[in-house]
């Protein structure tokens, strides 16, 4: 049986963050071609949201670079990461450095950039922005989807990358 709740007086970004990573989740990398050069991040903060109109949502951390270059192209790749893309998922969270780096992809002709190997592939486009603290939910609109069932997701818990026990 889990100790006393702390109260919100005593709640701090550090004990957040150790709750929050209890619940486990999937990761994606979100990328598009922007200028002509591959931009993307990495979210563990994804979710299907209707199936009509199709929408899906992840967050993004208002303090983050990459963002406001992503949010400028017409079409957004969302990968849904697979068990085989732990060093995938560390690359395209990086901060600094290319965020491709070893990461194999393929492009569109809209500009929306995919990770090879991946259980889905959604083709994007934003439909609304929401201000939500120190993060902004970006709601999209999917476009196209393709499925690939043979791979198995890749799970983020704890701030450890896991597999499925199958």
């Amino acid at each position: 049986m889990p100790g006393p709740l702390t109260s919100t007086s005593k709640l701090t970004p550090t004990s957040l963050r150790e709750a929050f990573g209890h619940f486990p989740s999937g990761v994606v990398a979100i990328a598009a071609e922007v200028d002509g050069v591959r931009e993307g991040l990495a979210a563990s903060t994804f979710v299907p949201v209707s199936l009509d109109p199709p929408l899906v949502l992840f967050c993004v951390q208002n303090t983050s670079t990459t963002w406001p270059k992503l949010r400028r192209a017409p079409l957004l790749g969302i990968s849904v990461l697979g068990e085989a893309h732990d060093e995938a998922v560390r690359t395209l969270a990086a901060k600094t450095g290319d965020r491709f780096a070893g990461v194999e992809t393929v492009s569109n002709g809209g500009g929306a950039v995919f990770v090879k190997g991946t259980s889905v592939w959604l083709e994007s486009a934003i439909e609304q922005l929401i201000p939500a603290g120190d993060h902004t939910i970006v709601v999209l609109r999917v476009c196209a989807v393709k499925v690939n069932p043979n791979v198995a997701p890749i799970v983020f818990h704890r701030s450890i990358f896991r597999r499925l026990n199958t």
